[in-house]
């Protein structure tokens, strides 16, 4: 039998149990894209299929947007360097960067992520945050809501495009 996703595999150690969702979202996300790591041919990863996006850019904005989100919640402004990699995050680079930096580079926010859970109290959760150059109105909750359907939102894209890819 294959792993259960990651929501069926009970707690996460040290996560309280109200932010779980997004705990195994961000999980299911990472363990999700590193399974195309082996499956995509590197001639691949930023090609666009009928000018979509491509499956490096989705990893990418996967790890970009939840570092953003999350700064967010933290209560904090993005840096200069955060919008700079927005502006980013759909090029290649040259040489251009394989699926396997790009996963890793995502992992490692994940990791971070997970870690900002840990240390979140429930008390905090209804917290107004400000969000973008327009201070549009959210929570932390909202924060970390959004920023899990989004890692799933994206990472359900970079395998899709891979399946269309994959089969010409």
């Amino acid at each position: 039998m294959d792993t259960p996703e990651a929501w069926l595999r009970g707690p996460v150690e040290g996560i309280d149990p109200i932010l779980m969702p997004v705990a195994h979202a961000l999980i299911q996300a990472r363990e999700d894209v590193e399974a195309l790591v082996g499956r995509v041919p590197e001639s691949a990863v930023w090609e666009r299929p009928g000018g979509a996006a491509s499956i490096g850019f989705h990893v990418r904005h996967l790890g970009g947007a939840l570092d953003r989100l999350f700064t967010y919640a933290r209560g904090e402004s993005l840096s200069d360097a955060q919008r700079a990699a927005l502006k980013g995050e759909a090029a290649p680079g040259d040489p251009a960067a394989s699926l396997g930096d790009v996963v890793r580079e995502t992992g490692a926010i994940i990791d971070q992520s997970l870690a900002h859970l840990r240390a979140l109290t429930r008390d905090r959760l209804l917290e107004h945050r400000a969000v973008g150059r327009a201070a549009l109105p959210s929570n932390v909750l909202g924060l970390l809501f959004h920023a899990a359907e989004h890692c799933t939102r994206h990472a359900g894209q970079a395998i899709t495009t891979a399946k269309v890819l994959g089969g010409r």
